[in-house]
Order: structure tokens, then sequence, then C-alpha cells
């Protein structure tokens, strides 16, 4: 397989987008807390890299799994939503969680 093709099995593309450390703490704090500012994350995520957490945000803006709204353009500053494309990941955040309660 090629590195620029996409990956045939859907387990392998999912976690193309949501695999990396850090990425589905966000979309935990997401589904927990509301949309959230990047100093929410920052706060609730210790041990996160700023260029690591603004990394992993535009991927998922990318991916269409989370959407950036500006609430303030001096200085620009920015909360991130669940879209609908995101909140279908529920269903599998709670089985990560169910699954780490009874196992870990």
């Amino acid at each position: 397989m090629k590195s620029l093709e996409k990956p045939t099995c859907p387990v392998a593309r999912a976690l193309s987008l949501i695999g990396e450390r850090w990425t589905i703490l966000i979309l935990r704090d997401m589904f927990l807390f509301g949309p959230r500012r990047f100093q929410d994350f920052q706060n609730s995520l210790s041990g996160i890299a700023p260029n690591t957490l603004s990394a992993r945000i535009k991927t998922l803006e990318r991916a269409e799994i989370i959407t950036r709204r500006l609430y303030s353009e001096h200085p620009p500053r920015a909360e991130y939503a669940l879209t609908p494309k995101g909140r279908e990941l529920g269903p599998a955040l709670k089985a990560l969680k169910k699954w780490g309660e009874d196992h870990t």
C-alpha cells in the first residue's frame, strides 16, 4: 500500500482521524462539557503541549468532526463544538469508557 492511499479497513481509517495521542481525550471533553475553548482543553488535558493540541484540533476540524466558531475578533478567540458527524462518535466513546471501567 502506498503511503498516500486511503486504508481499506474502516477501523484503520477511523484511527487515522482519532487514534493519535490526546485526540480521543479532546473528544471526551467535548462530550462531557460541550463546546470548549483552547484554554479549556489545556486546563483539563494536563501535559498536552499547545502545538500538539493545536494540531489535533486542526485534524478534527479538517475531518469535520468538530467545528470552530469565533467568539472574539480582537484578539481572535475560538470555541470548538462537535458536528453531527462528531456526535456520532458518542457510542464508541461510551463503549471505551465502559471497557475501561470494567477492565482497567
